[in-house]
């Protein structure tokens, strides 16, 4: 699953309209047009054949979606006095994009572990909390699971289930 697939079936699952999509990459730090979002939002062909009409979304296009995501639903965080303004990028070269996009789509809900097994349960697959745990701790913890395109997706279908009933 590609970053694009990501965006457009959390679009579905949320029901986002192309101007708030818009607005959500601009939170995130990225100007992006609504052209440009319909681009973005076009499903390539399934027999690999490049569509010149649609925008490749990167991982750090990505990531600045799902901290706009965060920002457009819970609005956006004032720094604690002594802390320093400074946004890390969680998207690096080897990072697990499924990983993130579970934490950030969490965060951005304010989901608790619960409502995610809810979800995970909507969508026909079941995750133990053990396993949840895993799959939401940082890259390198010893007890951190990489995220396959399986769980993202019925993620994502749960979600659709939950939000558009």
């Amino acid at each position: 699953m590609d970053n694009n697939d990501i965006l457009i079936r959390l679009r579905y699952a949320m029901e986002i309209k192309n101007k708030e999509m818009a607005e959500i990459f601009k939170l995130g730090g990225v100007d992006v047009t609504v052209p440009e979002v319909i681009k973005i939002l076009t499903k390539s062909d399934e027999d690999d054949i490049e569509n010149e009409d649609q925008i490749k979304c990167n991982n750090s296009m990505l990531d600045s979606f799902l901290n706009g995501f965060i920002i457009y639903k819970r609005g956006k965080q004032e720094p604690k006095p002594g802390q320093p303004n400074v946004q890390e990028t969680s998207v690096n070269k080897g990072a697990n994009v499924n990983n993130i996009l579970l934490k950030k789509v969490k965060i951005a809900l304010a989901l608790t572990a619960e409502d995610m097994l809810d979800i995970f349960e909507e969508a026909g697959i079941t995750v133990t909390k053990g396993e949840l745990g895993a799959l939401l701790r940082k890259e390198g913890h010893k007890n951190y699971k990489e995220c396959g395109d399986k769980y993202a997706r019925n993620f994502l279908k749960g979600l659709a289930f939950k939000y558009r009933g």
